[in-house]
Parts: C-alpha cells; sequence; structure tokens
C-alpha cells in the first residue's frame, strides 16, 4: 500500500457521494426506467440506418449495429464521480472502464470524445488536464483516437468517454449466447470496490487495484474470441454476482459459482471486515438474493461477490487461456445463481 494522493493536499474522492462504477443507479430501478423504451414511435417516419443487432433488450454492454461490409459499428458511454485521488490515474480507469464495454462485446475501439464535468469554482483546472491526459494516454494504449467532447459546470467532478468501436458481426460476445456445460471464466480478481471504498475513507491506496483497474480488457476479449466464445459481459457496477445474473436470465441458464475458486485483490477482505462496504454492493446483493441459492455461505462473502466493480475483468462463458474457472452453467433449475 501506498500514502495518499501525490499530487497534493486535494483529495478528489471527498468531492463526490459516491465513487467510480458504485455511484450507478441501481439495477432494479435501472431496468424498471428503461422498460419500454424500445418500442417504435408512433410518429416515426423513415428507418434508421442499419440493423441494431444488439440493444436494450437483456442490458448488453454496448449497442452494436450492423452495417455493409460485413462489419458491425459498436457505441458505448461510461462515466463516473473520482474512484479515486490521483486526477491522473482516475482518468486512466474512466478511460479503461469505458473502453471495456467495447471489448466486452468482442469490439475493437476507433474514437472517443471526451466527458466531463467539473466545479470549476471548487476544485482547480489543472487538475482537469491531468484527468484528461490520464485518459488520453490510456486510450493511446488502445490504440483509439480520442478527438473534442463535451463539458459541463458541475457539483461534483465527473469524467468519462463516449466510444465507438468496430466488431465483426459473425463473431460477437453477446450477453444472450450462453448454453449449459460452459465453463465460467473470471479475467481480474474482485476487491476493487472495497478497497476504493477504504481509499476514499483513509486515503490508502491500493496500488494493485490501481493497477487491476488501468489495465485494459482488450488482451482478454481477444483471448475469449480465439477461443472460440460467443457470451460474454464485464463486472463493473453490479457486482460479479448482478452481471452473472443478467448474463444468466438473458441466456436461460443456471450458473453454479466455486466459491473458493473466485479471486481476490490483496486486502480486500481486511478493507471488508474493516466495514469499507458502499451502498451500491449493498443494493447489488439486494438485487440478487431472490435470485441466489447461497449454499450457506455468510453474508460476508456474499457481500464480496456483490462489490461493485470498476473498470472490472470480464466475466466469459467459456474458458479463456490464464484466466480462472470460478464454475459452470447448467440448465436453469430454481435460482438463475447458485453457490458452492
Amino acid at each position: 500500500m501506498t500514502p495518499a494522493n501525490p499530487h497534493g493536499a486535494v483529495r478528489l474522492t471527498q468531492y463526490a457521494h459516491g465513487g467510480g462504477c458504485a455511484c450507478k443507479i441501481p439495477p432494479g430501478e435501472l431496468e424498471t426506467i428503461v422498460a419500454g423504451l424500445g418500442a417504435p414511435h408512433p410518429r416515426a417516419t423513415g428507418s434508421p440506418a442499419g440493423e441494431l443487432i444488439v440493444g436494450l433488450d437483456d442490458g448488453d454492454d454496448a449497442a452494436v449495429v450492423r452495417i455493409d461490409g460485413g462489419r458491425a459499428v459498436v457505441v458505448t458511454a461510461d462515466f463516473f464521480t473520482p474512484v479515486l485521488d490521483d486526477p491522473y490515474d482516475w482518468g486512466r480507469v474512466a478511460a479503461a472502464n469505458a473502453l471495456s464495454d467495447v471489448y466486452a462485446v468482442g469490439g475493437e475501439p476507433l474514437v472517443a470524445v471526451n466527458l466531463l464535468g467539473w466545479p470549476r469554482d471548487r476544485l482547480p483546472l489543472d487538475l482537469v488536464e491531468e484527468v484528461l491526459r490520464g485518459g488520453l494516454d490510456v486510450a493511446r494504449e488502445a490504440g483509439c483516437h480520442v478527438s473534442g467532447g463535451h463539458s459541463v459546470d458541475d457539483p461534483e467532478p465527473k469524467y468519462g468517454m463516449a466510444v465507438t468501436g468496430l466488431a465483426d458481426p459473425a463473431r460477437l460476445l453477446r450477453i444472450d449466447a450462453a448454453h449449459p456445460g460452459l465453463p465460467i471464466s473470471l479475467t481480474k480478481p474482485l476487491g476493487i470496490g472495497v478497497l476504493n471504498s477504504r481509499h476514499k475513507a483513509t486515503g490508502e491506496v491500493s496500488a494493485q487495484a490501481v493497477s487491476t483497474m488501468t489495465t485494459l480488457n482488450r488482451d482478454a476479449s481477444r483471448a475469449a474470441l480465439a477461443a472460440g466464445a460467443r457470451c460474454a459481459t464485464d463486472v463493473t457496477g453490479f457486482g460479479l454476482l448482478g452481471h452473472l445474473y443478467k448474463l444468466c436470465r438473458a441466456s436461460g441458464v443456471t450458473a453454479v459459482v466455486d466459491v473458493a475458486a473466485v479471486p481476490y485483490l490483496e486486502g480486500a477482505r481486511q478493507a471488508l471486515r474493516d466495514g469499507h462496504v458502499s451502498g451500491g454492493t449493498r443494493r447489488n446483493l439486494d438485487w440478487v438474493r431472490p435470485r441466489l441459492d447461497p449454499g450457506g455461505f455468510g453474508e460476508d462473502e456474499l457481500l464480496l461477490l456483490a462489490d461493485a466493480q470498476t473498470s472490472g475483468g470480464l466475466l466469459v462463458a467459456g474458458e479463456v487461456p490464464g484466466a480462472p474457472v470460478i464454475g459452470e452453467l447448467v440448465p436453469l433449475d430454481g435460482p438463475h445463481l447458485r453457490l458452492r
């Protein structure tokens, strides 16, 4: 562990009510909000260009539109309040998280624009340059252009990106394409949420958490496609259990999770014991609890499995070389989630 913010006395996490993907609107509330938005407008004229092949139906990670030439356009947007006090690292994490939605559907990012909210009368503008520089550096690592964006004067700092990518429509990673008999792979360890909550409360930085959050899901996505996978999602604000439930619901299967096989970052269990659990994590667990057979595991284990991640790994229906297998998919039988 390292001491707090090397950029000075300003602690960005103290200017936000939540942090990272833990500040998402709870999944149950969100689904109620977007229900029915996919219905055609009664006064619509003309047809949109291309064919929407991944949209609102199952809450996939990005929208995908088939275009001419055997290609598909992938579009997503993601932004959030500070998850770290260091502005450069926060920018890196936010960019990696936004790019992840393109990788989660099997695409490659092409161009991004910045999304920025900043309390200009409360926080120095020179910090904005560090945030944007962090985002640009990660986008460059991904081979993704960054061109402009949009900013607003906002009571809370917020940063992220809207990203456009390309994919092969015949080789997508969809949330609804799982089937019984497949193993479940997880490409990054859990524990980011509790470690970020500790950082917000104490200023203590987990270098391992920062490294994990700023690691692109590019290699994991490419490896999953090369291994023949057709179903994946990324693990972010709804936690492992929340995102796995969405995958199982969309695919009509049950996931059996081997709890002992789930990897965690160093210090995650201690952070949990010290009480650094976000409200988002507790809401995640409340949401999935009716769909979960806990198999006798206690509340602490369930909270870690529901821990709201920021820029987490890919959850893949299939085996990904180098990634731990944390369970298997079986025919739907009772709850969508079962722990053993």
